[in-house]
């Protein structure tokens, strides 16, 4: 997405990436999926966290067990990693700083979708215990469409439930799938990207804006 582009899109709603945007959850999915993996036999490589980021549950749940040779079938591999994470937040919800004000900054804008790799049971989890749930007038999990991110899928359909055009949706991302999901699906992309976690260059380049937090993120840069 070019400036003079996105200075030409009149924006009607803004998705939000739920992992590494509003929730500071790959430390904590990266820790228990290589513990379980450790646990049930398989080998962790070092661009697995990078290659998980963004897949959907059924996909990362099959890369462990056939990839990383865990052995346990896909649905059970899903099944213990989701109950596992689950019990973390429920000990502690690992908000990034700025997230709930963002989002409710932009709620008071627009329309807000959730375009998420997480599985639904954990979306809900998050956003009860954040007290964001009513902020989202759409949220969609990437195992309730066909394929997960980079595939442009979750953001097309979220875009849909709200009844905008794709072009018209901000859509803030940090992960290098994310930011791929969201431009080919045609939005005006905002990174912030994770220290921990940066995205590919290539895929970086992709983003109109690059913002370092997002207490940065405001409606009115954005008219």
């Amino acid at each position: 997405m070019t400036e003079q582009t996105a200075e030409h899109t009149r924006i009607a709603a803004a998705v939000f990436d739920l992992d590494g945007v509003i929730v500071d959850s790959e430390p904590v999915w990266e820790e228990v999926r290589r513990a379980f993996v450790a646990d049930h036999g398989g080998q962790w490589r070092p661009d697995s966290q990078r290659r998980l980021m963004g897949m959907s549950t059924q996909e990362w749940a099959g890369y462990l067990s056939t990839e990383l040779g865990v052995q346990l079938p896909p649905d059970e591999v899903a099944r213990a990693v989701i109950e596992q994470m689950a019990q973390r937040y429920h000990r502690e919800l690992p908000l990034l700083p700025g997230a709930a004000d963002a989002v409710r900054r932009m709620a008071a804008r627009w329309p807000l979708g959730l375009a998420s790799s997480s599985p639904r049971s954990l979306i809900d989890r998050v956003l009860a215990e954040a007290g964001l749930t009513g902020a989202f007038a759409a949220s969609l999990s990437t195992e309730e469409v066909a394929r997960g991110k980079p595939a442009p899928d979750v953001y097309l359909t979220v875009a849909q439930r709200l009844g905008v055009r794709p072009g018209s949706c901000l859509a803030v991302e940090d992960s290098s799938n994310g930011l791929r999901s969201a431009a080919a699906a045609g939005m005006v992309v905002v990174a912030v990207p994770h220290p921990r976690y940066p995205p590919d260059p290539d895929a970086l380049a992709l983003a109109h804006r690059v913002l370092h937090s997002l207490d940065d993120l405001h409606p009115d840069d954005f008219l």
